[in-house]
């Protein structure tokens, strides 16, 4: 960074490393049902949990039906805009009352017909003399808290705890360059992915890994040369610098334009394939990549981006916020992670979204649908990804079965961690452990 042609911001420079130990982790963290029960019971309904975005849910009456470690939830937007989350329960028999996204006047169940406004508050209730007991007060639906920040909706189960804006700091004032509330979930794709919900997610932990997973990526990314910070107990990240040489690859012969070729060659998001950029003599692949996406940026999406620095061009900003949402920054069409237990601890909803910026002047669109891939379908299956970004996935995919499969049956029991690469994990589960002593 200290080399780019634009001066990185000053959050951007800080090392916010902390060494927490070099105490390996119990493999039944990710295998015991026991301990994912744990999770399911004082964890998940007392974290700030990533919804929904506003695109999804425009107008009045539009429904987002959110589902996540054995809850449902309907988020809905009220006719004054805001926004408010109904546990998606009949207060009857219990039948859930939508089984999908979509809009409604109005929340009916299919069992009877106890019927609820979208505000929640009782509207009907068949055979009204045999339920005389039942006050409309008492009959409203139970709530969740709602947050907003940035385009997204999140949600919390349980009253009290911090807001959502303290508990996603600094996110907010470092997201404030990269402005995801001017964004639109362009692409979105989802798959059920048969390893646990936290192995799949630090599988987007650490950079390293590309040194034998993704070695096509190597000639454009300093994967060892990444920076890893970590903020408080619920956000950390990785700053990965693209457009430069792998540290585990031998310089010689290797030259700035062919470091540039490579980029454009396997990192859709860099441009693709089609995209020619020249690098003049005596100038670096990183700065020439850079200026061709400052002006390329600017003419796509109408925002001036001539104090981006090179890296917010260029690189992996990956963030994460506990326990399952990831979003990067800069300035490049930004991916979003979620993951989902799905239904238990041996499965996840794995989902990607890429984030675009919406022009000055424009109309946001809705988002679309997300794209459910088969058991059988690999992430290529999804073209909207573009074939680089689909196969760096299908890649990290072929991975994590089987390291479900070996923390059943490890012998010794244990998951040793890198003191500063894989710093990230060993900071998830240290939150982690503090909500399960906490809640538990």
């Amino acid at each position: 960074m200290k080399a780019d042609t634009v001066e990185p911001p000053e959050f951007m420079k800080l090392d916010a490393y902390e060494y927490m130990g070099s105490e390996p982790l119990a493999a039944a963290r990710y295998t015991s049902p026991e301990f994912f029960q744990r999770e399911i019971a004082a964890m998940w309904p007392n974290v700030w949990q990533f919804a929904a975005r506003e695109e999804e849910m425009p107008d009045p009456g539009d429904v987002v039906l959110y589902e996540n470690a054995g809850r449902s939830y309907l988020v809905t937007r009220q006719a004054d805009g805001s926004v408010r989350a109904f546990h998606n329960v009949c207060l009857h028999r219990g039948r859930k009352l939508r089984l999908d996204s979509g809009w409604s006047k109005e929340f009916k169940c299919p069992f009877h017909g106890f019927t609820w406004n979208t505000d929640g508050s009782l509207q009907q209730i068949p055979c009204q003399w045999d339920f005389g007991h039942l006050a409309p007060e008492k009959m409203k639906l139970p709530e969740a808290q709602v947050g907003r920040w940035g385009g997204y909706i999140f949600l919390k189960e349980a009253e009290g705890g911090p807001t959502l804006e303290e508990y996603l700091a600094p996110l907010p004032e470092h997201f404030k360059r990269w402005r995801h509330e001017d964004c639109v979930t362009s692409v979105w794709v989802g798959k059920v992915i048969p390893a646990n919900w936290k192995a799949t997610a630090e599988a987007f932990m650490e950079a390293w890994h590309s040194v034998i997973t993704h070695p096509q990526i190597l000639p454009f990314t300093g994967d060892a040369n990444t920076r890893y910070n970590v903020y408080g107990d619920h956000v950390n990240v990785a700053y990965t610098p693209f457009a430069v040489l792998s540290p585990h690859l031998d310089p010689s012969g290797r030259s700035e334009q062919w470091i540039v070729d490579e980029f454009l060659k396997y990192n859709g998001r860099a441009g693709g394939a089609d995209l020619n950029v020249k690098v003049p003599e005596g100038m670096s692949a990183r700065a020439a990549m850079a200026a061709v996406n400052r002006e390329r940026f600017t003419q796509m999406f109408g925002h001036d981006h001539s104090h981006a620095t090179d890296a917010e061009l260029l690189d992996a900003f990956t963030y994460n916020v506990f326990p399952n949402f990831a979003p990067w920054g800069g300035f490049m069409p930004n991916i979003v992670y979620r993951w989902r237990p799905w239904p238990d601890q041996d499965h996840t909803l794995m989902e990607v979204r890429i984030l675009t910026r919406t022009p000055p002047g424009q109309e946001k669109p809705r988002a679309p649908t997300m794209h459910l891939l088969g058991n059988d379908e690999p992430w290529t299956a999804a073209t909207e990804l573009g074939q680089a970004l689909a196969g760096v996935f299908d890649q990290d995919m072929a991975n994590l079965p089987y390291v479900q499969d070996g923390l059943k049956v490890s012998k010794n029991g244990l998951v040793e961690l890198g003191d500063y690469q894989e710093i990230r994990v060993r900071h998830f589960h240290r939150t982690l452990d503090r909500y399960l002593a906490r809640f538990g």
